[in-house]
């Protein structure tokens, strides 16, 4: 059993129209559709890519 911590993120709003770099963090992510879900580890690169997409995914 794992101790490392998890936040589940799901992709809310379309990156059509956005800047590419907002794209590719999705991507990045492994988030390229919209209500796609993924289970990341709680770490401080993919909370700095959170951060920049937050306006298109939900974090729980």
């Amino acid at each position: 059993m794992s101790n490392k911590k998890t936040l589940v993120v799901t992709q809310k709003k379309s990156p059509i129209g956005r800047r590419s770099y907002q794209k590719k963090t999705l991507i990045g992510l492994g988030l390229n559709k919209i209500g796609r879900v993924k289970e990341l580890e709680d770490t401080p690169s993919i909370r700095g890519m959170i951060e920049k997409v937050k306006h298109l995914v939900k974090v729980d």
